[in-house]
């Protein structure tokens, strides 16, 4: 039973990540062995979670890991998916953040994600925006959504790095790999050191400086699992004539 750490939140949303958390965290130790690293850096209050992007069922991996470490967790995620009628019911009643192609509506965003982190929340964020297109699935350049929300609300940025979910379900597969059983590493790192960044100006190169060093960290964590070197400069989609959304992402005229 998990111990949920969220004196803030209404019975009903607890009830709900309840029932959420007994289908999910079975399911996720049935499919897969884990491993977890460096949870105690994780705090006791509002947070901005930024984990890497490697296959759609990264969002299950993150969460199982969160609530299970007792915290509720509140994703950014894009409108597109609250239309459907039970997941989007599930994305509403548990309080998920829709993100807008619209400026209005990521002003929206943010003020919904700093009302979550003001009462002691965790919004978690892929600061690359989308899964990553680096073909050894490396961190890519990241959005600065992340980093405006964080020199906005003065909340500390969380690294996190995970590895081998990909074996499970590759990157914008159909089609799941259940044998042999496979194993993930969850990686939390020390919070991002942005102290120098947040009482100046949030210009753009304020930033890009934030999410550079929010992706290093990222970076940094997965290295260290995979046991590999990462490439010296991230993957840049347009340096690669790669569009920057859809699954079709070798070719943008598709």
């Amino acid at each position: 039973m998990v111990k949920i750490q969220a004196p803030g939140e209404s019975p009903r949303t607890k009830r709900i990540f309840n029932v959420l958390g007994n289908i999910v965290r079975p399911l996720m130790n049935s499919l897969m062995g884990k491993t977890w690293k460096g949870f105690e850096n994780l705090p006791q209050g509002g947070y901005i979670l930024c984990p890497n992007h490697l296959t759609e069922i990264d969002p299950l991996v993150v969460g199982h890991a969160v609530y299970s470490h007792g915290r509720l967790p509140r994703w950014m995620a894009k409108e597109s998916l609250f239309k459907p009628p039970v997941l989007g019911w599930i994305l509403r009643e548990t309080g998920q953040i829709p993100v807008a192609r619209s400026a209005a509506g990521a002003g929206d965003s943010l003020k919904a994600s700093k009302k979550v982190l003001d009462a002691g929340g965790v919004v978690v964020i892929y600061p690359e925006g989308t899964l990553t297109r680096d073909p050894n699935l490396w961190p890519m350049v990241g959005r600065t959504g992340a980093a405006r929300l964080a020199l906005q609300t003065g909340a500390p940025v969380i690294p996190m790095a995970h590895w081998g979910d990909q074996e499970l379900l590759p990157r914008y597969s159909k089609k799941m790999y259940l044998f042999p059983r496979k194993h993930v590493t969850v990686s939390v790192g020390q919070p991002v050191d942005l102290d120098d960044l947040r009482n100046g100006p949030r210009t753009r190169k304020v930033l890009e400086e934030a999410t550079e060093r929010i992706m290093a960290s990222i970076t940094e964590l997965q290295a260290e699992i995979r046991g590999e070197t990462p490439p010296s400069k991230p993957w840049d989609p347009s340096e690669h004539g790669q569009a920057r959304t859809g699954r079709s992402f070798e070719n943008p005229d598709k």
